[in-house]
């Protein structure tokens, strides 16, 4: 993949140093096969790796750097176009980790000033570009994957209980933290400068929210318009680019501008499944015949899924459990055989502009907060539960429900259809698991990142909380995961920094209008969407796991047995694993086969990295044995 790896403050010698980056190095591209550079110095290395020209290292006097992804110098830096590794490096002498500011589009970097001992670490403003870092002692070792970690001899950790819990909870491992104790992994925005032994992390860049802005749609949409037009632009040239095209309002803009940016017909690929409900090509064909792009689909089956898992599984440094996975690989794999270079995805689009189903259905719950509580406490819920037979009375029920649910704080309320607080901790995973963690420790994440910088409205803050743990740490490194595993370079246009900005500045009352989601998006793009996109409900590239797994022998076998394997590593409760199957399963297959997702990529995830967990000694919960 295109990724970075390397350390700082550990010496093995020049022939020590270069054997030890170039099995760092090789970590990195086991997958898309992409060239891999090396540079050494006495006190550190550092390894690139990348396809095409995501990649660039330089080496001069007492400097080592190297990048990955596609970084633009802004205006006002002291050069123009593309960043390079050696150009960063002059940029970094003249405004040290200012300069950091002055990048736009996606990246991953490091600098090492052996004179000073010093190795500075970055990311984009999305972190688009993983990178992940482990202190031992006087060294810091870093790389784009917890694989390149492991390879160094410094390195030391240990499988992290907290962090399979959050997996389960949040079907992700939420950063800073990993998988592997030590380990942690940059914020969007951040760097991390390391010199002398001591360790310092800060944000050159963090999501801040100007909610004063005065005017409507018509003041905004050119602006917007003319973001949304630059930041395609940036991401079209020399590749030969397509674009994801789910038919929603995000990937239909995308395809429709890259048309305009390339100037002839541009490449499309949508997923399709012959499974009722989950089928959304009509609406992808529809964008592609309004645009006239050069469309191509592919129908998902449920062997493909087969197939795919154990490749899924391993691809991921840690346990991954978006089963949208499959589908985005399969089109990346389709446009990669097309001919593609690059893909572009509308992913960003809900977390900044308001698209996602719960703002509405939270903007609703919120009303019943801003009645008196005298009100609320005296006189409606006290009538409301005294009345008898409420519990019969389906209109009485529903009340009930909605005076539960809305009383509870954001973001907690968030949490309210969670399933594992649905089936209980303590009902799925062992006593001894449980003794491990925090089952407190996800809403104190999520109360961490609830909110932002000038983020005053119900709306901004749920995008604040939604840009880290559902695009940051789940959408983005879905879609380029995937993307490596398919060999094929990806770009996020709708978080380019003059996206990004523009709408950190909108008002929030244009992104959620009452329950009217994403008002101004919709409103700015009416003249240039098909009138069925921006009508269309949200969907994507689901997958219809849970159907197929009561029709699709194979599928069903390796779900069960994986599950059956997984209640060896005394994790979960294995009556819980048959209650899942033997009972729920076959009562709401589709909501309930989430859950055996979930569990399912656990252990498909602890098979692929045997090796790496046990060389990291795991701890008594098992994972590794």
């Amino acid at each position: 993949m295109s990724g970075l790896c390397g350390w700082c403050g550990f010496g093995a010698g020049e022939a020590g140093n270069r054997r030890l980056i170039g099995a760092m190095s090789r970590t990195l591209t086991t997958f898309d096969h992409s060239p891999a550079q090396t540079l050494v110095c006495a006190e550190g290395a550092i390894g690139a790796a990348g396809l095409g020209d995501t990649a660039s290292a330089y080496r001069g006097g007492h400097v080592t750097s190297a990048l990955v992804g596609h970084p633009r110098w802004a205006a006002g830096a002291p050069f123009e176009g593309a960043v390079k590794a050696a150009q960063f490096a002059q940029a970094y002498e003249w405004r040290g980790p200012q300069v950091l500011g002055l990048i736009q589009g996606d990246f991953a970097l490091a600098l090492l000033r052996e004179d000073r001992q010093e190795l500075l670490l970055a990311v984009d403003r999305s972190s688009i570009r993983p990178l992940l870092y482990q202190s031992v002692g006087g060294a810091l070792v870093f790389g784009s994957t917890a694989q390149a970690i492991a390879a160094h001899p410094a390195a030391q950790g240990e499988m992290e209980p907290q962090s399979l819990y959050d997996y389960v909870y949040f079907h992700m491992v939420p950063g800073p933290q990993t998988a592997f104790r030590g380990q942690v992994r940059l914020s969007p925005g951040q760097f991390v400068l390391f010199r002398r032994g001591q360790l310092q992390v800060q944000h050159y860049w963090q999501m801040r929210f100007v909610e004063h802005a005065t005017g409507g749609v018509r003041q905004f949409k050119p602006p917007f318009r003319a973001a949304l037009k630059q930041s395609v632009e940036a991401l079209a040239g020399g590749e030969v680019t397509g674009a994801f095209l789910s038919g929603g309002t995000d990937s239909s803009t995308v395809c429709g501008l890259l048309g305009e940016a390339a100037g002839h017909p541009a490449r499309t690929y949508s997923i399709g499944f012959d499974a009722p409900g989950y089928d959304e090509t009509g609406y992808a064909r529809i964008a592609a015949s309004h645009f006239g792009t050069r469309h191509r689909e592919y129908y998902v089956t449920p062997s493909d899924v087969v197939a795919a898992i154990p490749r899924i599984a391993q691809i991921y440094d840690q346990p991954f459990g978006n089963a949208s996975a499959v589908p985005t690989y399969f089109c990346a794999k389709f446009a990669k055989e097309d001919g593609a270079t690059r893909l572009l995805g509308g992913d960003g689009g809900d977390e900044l502009f308001g698209g996602n189903a719960r703002y509405a259905t939270q903007y609703v719950f919120s009303l019943y907060g801003i009645l008196p509580e005298r009100l609320r406490q005296g006189l409606i819920e006290p009538v409301v539960h005294a009345m008898p037979g409420g519990g019969r009375l389906p209109l009485l029920r529903k009340l009930r429900r909605y005076i539960e649910q809305a009383s509870v704080p954001m973001p907690e309320r968030y949490e309210t259809y969670n399933l594992l607080q649905r089936f209980g901790p303590e009902n799925v995973f062992t006593r001894e698991f449980l003794a491990t963690v925090d089952t407190s420790r996800p809403l104190k994440l999520m109360n961490a990142s609830y909110g932002a910088p000038g983020a005053n409205s119900l709306i901004n803050r749920m995008l604040a909380l939604d840009f880290k743990f559902t695009l940051a740490d789940n959408d983005l490194p879905k879609v380029t995961r995937m993307c490596e595993l398919a060999g094929i370079d990806v770009g996020f246009p709708l978080l380019e920094p003059a996206v990004l900005d523009f709408a950190l500045s909108l008002p929030p009352r244009l992104k959620l209008k009452g329950t009217r989601l994403r008002y101004f998006f919709k409103a700015a793009l009416r003249d240039f969407l098909p009138r069925e996109i921006i009508k269309k409900q949200k969907h994507g590239f689901g997958l219809p796991f849970g159907l197929w797994l009561n029709t699709h022998k194979p599928l069903q076998e390796l779900a069960f047995d994986s599950l059956s394997a997984l209640k060896g590593r005394r994790i979960v409760r294995a009556s819980f694993i048959d209650e899942l199957t033997d009972t729920h399963l076959g009562a709401h297959a589709g909501y309930y086969g989430t859950m055996v997702w979930v569990l399912m990529m656990l252990e498909q995830w602890a098979r692929a990295h045997d090796q790496t967990v046990a060389s990291l000694r795991t701890p008594q919960c098992g994972v590794g044995g």
